[in-house]
């Protein structure tokens, strides 16, 4: 499709060139680990393990209303496929990305299930990965295919471009490709897959966390509710066309996005291969649970969202606490705040594999269900 397609898709919305959040820094800071291929042998036989601890007691009450199918609902629902490779042209530009389905006798959030051959209308989760990283290692970290397949929705690994592999988190419009490139990932899986189209989330993590941030606010009339796992932003502008339900985690010792605002430049200068020792930092700077970087861009979030500014903490185990605020109808913001966490994703056996690099990686929590969750309460 052509570039002028994200000027035309009704769910782009227009915004001015971007601006740094509290706890923003510079792209190429967002970094996973430019290292991290040297492990990804040992640990392709990790998971993310669905077992850790349940947080928040009860499930989530589930959205109400009836799906809204995509083109792709017309057409017959081919077996599962798990991590398949899609290649297209985004403006001439060879593009790819990842995509895993479930059965189509597997279950629907939606409550829909397969009768005699018809299309189910599944939610849809895009799971953005961080720099260098690349959607296959994504896959590998959040596992969110392999529950995708068991809880009935589709799962699309999108893969960046350049040399190390990342996001563009800072052009608007038409002229960021990314934005294009994502309208037209939409456009492809729905017209090839059957997808409720009032149930599409965006996950990321790091650099990836940055690009769902930008979504939120250039593409939220498609956005149902966005995650972000170390490194939440607020883009300024941010001209959301409605109120974006938002679930954020960070570590309190992240060694690389600090939590209340900088970027670990000895700990990327070791990741980026130009010399020091390697590990993590043996001191980090003084933690604020309230404070400026992170913290503060939640609570702008919140703001943003019509939330009370005020906010309440409940520790809900020894390594994490659930913030949360009172939202009007239809919003919510959630921030679990990983004490002594990493950059990590909390719950994944491939972060934990890698922590003597990016730090700790807790068990008490798994993210990927905690995102799902809170998504499955949301709908356009």
């Amino acid at each position: 499709m052509s570039a002028e397609l994200i000027n035309t898709r009704s769910h782009v919305d227009s915004s001015g060139a971007a601006s740094r959040s509290p706890g923003s820094v510079p792209r190429w800071a967002i970094v996973t680990v430019l290292v991290v291929v040297t492990v990804v042998g040992a640990a392709c036989s990790s998971s993310t393990s669905h077992g850790a601890a349940s947080i928040g007691g009860t499930h989530p009450a589930v959205a109400i209303g009836a799906p809204i199918p995509s083109p792709g609902c017309s057409r017959p629902q081919a077996g599962p496929v798990t991590n398949e490779r899609i290649n297209f042209e985004v403006g001439g530009v060879a593009r790819w990305f990842l995509i895993t389905t479930p059965a189509p006798t597997t279950p629907s959030t939606t409550g829909s299930h397969t009768n005699h051959g018809e299309a189910v209308p599944r939610p849809l989760v895009l799971d953005f990965h961080g720099l260098a990283e690349g959607a296959s290692l994504q896959a590998l970290t959040s596992q969110f295919g392999a529950l995708g397949q068991k809880d009935g929705f589709v799962a699309v690994f999108p893969e960046g471009t350049g040399t190390p592999v990342q996001w563009n988190t800072v052009a608007r419009g038409a002229a960021n490709p990314d934005l294009t490139y994502v309208a037209d990932v939409l456009d492809h899986v729905e017209s090839s897959q059957c997808i409720d189209t009032s149930r599409v989330y965006a996950d990321g993590f790091s650099d990836g966390a940055f690009m769902v941030s930008l979504l939120a606010c250039t593409m939220s009339g498609h956005f149902a509710a966005i995650a972000a796992v170390s490194g939440l932003q607020l883009p300024n502008p941010c001209r959301t066309r409605r109120r974006v339900p938002i679930i954020a985690f960070h570590g309190t010792a992240d060694p690389i996005l600090y939590f209340n605002g900088g970027v670990g430049t000895a700990t990327l200068n070791r990741l980026l291969g130009k010399g020091g020792s390697t590990g993590t930092p043996t001191s980090l700077p003084p933690v604020r649970l309230h404070g400026a970087g992170y913290p503060a861009t939640v609570q702008a979030w919140a703001t943003k969202d019509g939330c009370d500014p005020k906010s309440t903490d409940t520790t809900v185990a020894s390594q994490v606490v659930r913030r949360t605020y009172s939202c009007p109808p239809a919003a919510a913001v959630e921030f679990y705040i990983i004490l002594g966490g990493g950059h990590a994703w909390p719950g994944s056996s491939f972060s934990r594999s890698i922590s003597s690099l990016t730090g700790f990686t807790t068990f008490q929590i798994n993210a990927t269900d905690l995102i799902w969750r809170f998504f499955e309460q949301f709908r356009l």
